[in-house]
């Protein structure tokens, strides 16, 4: 009996030590994240988390908000918000969740008209979040009666009183349900847009956008300025920080990286900091196109 004990604790022990490599490099393991709602061949939020490809989704974007005007949220090609068709999404939306994926509302973008013209503005617009799309109740929900996860600060224009809406989003936390906020900075550092809102502490995810910025972004030639930045940003901000990257060569003026030079040279460098987060994506539609993030998924 005690030959057998003991051979079953060998054996035992062996299999412990062949299954704690894997458990140690998915804890150690970053997220891909990606932006879906800008292109309708891009599938539906059903036919992207299926993929498997993806830890979180940002839907972007509410386009429209602040200065008194009614918020309005832009899908391109996947739907019109205008006649309600846009509620389907709520379908989607849970299917992601169910997988375990995070869906965010990503605010801003590179076009349209936002901008918050005081803190009284910022707390409406507070309000119109998370009764449309998070928590609270609305009759005119845009995406139907799914959840969000919360809500990404893509600011490319303006900068004042997103404290002000971030401290209003971060306060419907509670212990059964968390807001997530995350943000999309251009590399330089500090942000022109964002400064203030992510010295809060309050945000969880920062993706950094290391492209179309070549004085931070990553080159082979000139691997020391994107170092440098990233340096930056993980010493000074408290959150997970992401390698913001374009999914294609077609959707960035400068930026884009080779998915063999992500692995080889960028990862090794920031997987050594405690705040990294993984990498962002932009967006969907270019990431079937490249077939990137296939590539790289397994290295993140």
């Amino acid at each position: 009996m005690a030959a057998l004990f003991t051979k079953f604790c060998s054996q035992a022990a062996i299999v412990f030590l062949l299954v704690l490599p894997s458990l140690v490099s998915k804890s150690d393991a970053g997220s891909i994240v990606v932006y879906w709602g800008q292109n309708g061949g891009e599938g539906t939020l059903t036919e992207t988390c299926n993929t498997g490809r993806y830890q979180i989704v940002n839907i972007g974007f509410l386009s429209k908000f602040g200065g008194g005007q009614t918020p309005e949220i832009n899908l391109a090609g996947h739907c019109n918000p205008k006649s309600n068709g846009c509620q389907r999404a709520s379908i989607g939306i849970k299917n992601c969740q169910r997988k375990g994926i995070k869906v965010l509302l990503s605010i801003g973008g590179g076009f349209g008209s936002y901008g918050l013209s005081s803190e009284n503005d910022a707390k409406n617009v507070a309000n119109y979040i998370w009764n449309n799309f998070l928590g609270g109740r609305s009759n005119s929900r845009p995406l139907g009666d799914a959840i969000l996860d919360g809500v990404d600060f893509d600011i490319e224009k303006g900068g004042l009183h997103y404290v002000t809406l971030a401290r209003m989003l971060a306060a419907h936390s509670t212990r059964g349900r968390k807001v997530y906020l995350s943000a999309a900075p251009q590399c330089p550092f500090p942000d022109q847009h964002l400064n203030a809102a992510l010295s809060t502490g309050l945000f969880d995810y920062v993706w950094v956008q290391f492209y179309n910025n070549p004085q931070c972004e990553f080159s082979s030639r000139n691997p020391n300025a994107f170092k440098r930045s990233w340096n930056r940003w993980t010493s000074s901000i408290s959150a997970k920080i992401f390698v913001g990257l374009p999914a294609s060569r077609a959707v960035a003026g400068s930026g884009f990286v080779p998915a063999n030079d992500l692995i080889n040279e960028v990862l090794p460098f920031v997987k050594r900091s405690p705040k990294y987060g993984g990498v962002m994506l932009y967006d969907k539609f270019n990431d079937d196109k490249s077939g990137y993030s296939p590539k790289i998924r397994g290295r993140v």
